[in-house]
């Protein structure tokens, strides 16, 4: 099977995935020769094709074909259960990565009422290892816990509080990855120019 009918499966698997469990599951499919993302349904993670995957220095073992299930921090906190499925050419060479996220929110909040309802653990100590240099999970993570000790949620950030959080997320390196201030920017709902000028505007005021 040539890479391009791989990638057009890959991609035809992840549509009907995405219409069938509708906008509370995102289906991303990774191209793991280039380092990118090719596809990606139902995008709440505000990931766009051509983003870096994070994931091209993972070592398949032989044996991977399904990853998971797992859990992962999404921006605004809640968390997801993830799988993940590696497309393969005859070869062995692992191709293309299709990662499912579902949005685990509604559950967790019926678990209040329902105990029974709450999924098990997420299986597979190793998973940790495959998504180690997520750089996006690392923002999410930061950017929740930023706004979870103030008390505010992300939409409601005025300029002073986002120029505050971006100061510290510079201090802490997180946006020397490359399309780091255009993701952030995607969280916070402003331009990549606009993350520039409030680092700018914030280092002047030091």
């Amino acid at each position: 099977m040539s890479l391009r009918t791989l990638r057009a499966n890959a991609c035809a698997t992840a549509d009907a995935i995405g219409s069938l469990f509708g906008q509370s599951v995102e289906v991303v499919v990774h191209d793991l020769e280039a380092g990118t993302i090719a596809h990606i349904v139902n995008p709440y993670s505000r990931r766009v094709p051509g983003d870096p995957s994070n994931v091209q220095d993972v070592d398949f073992r032989a044996m991977d074909m399904v990853i998971g299930p797992y859990e992962k921090i999404h921006w605004d906190g809640s968390i997801l259960r993830s799988i993940s499925i590696v497309q393969r050419t005859e070869e062995g060479r692992a191709a293309y990565m299709i990662c499912v996220n579902s949005d685990q929110s509604g559950l967790l909040s019926l678990q209040r009422a329902v105990e029974a309802l709450l999924p098990s653990k997420a299986a597979g100590s190793d998973v940790g290892d495959v998504f180690r240099n997520d750089w996006h999970e690392r923002l999410n993570i930061f950017v929740s816990d930023w706004c979870r000790v103030r008390d505010v949620s992300i939409e409601r950030l005025d300029r002073s509080m986002r120029r505050a959080l971006l100061a510290e997320l510079d201090v802490s390196g997180a946006l020397n990855e490359r399309n780091a201030a255009a993701y952030v920017g995607r969280l916070l709902g402003v331009s990549r120019a606009t993350i520039y000028n409030d680092l700018k505007a914030g280092a002047s005021d030091v």
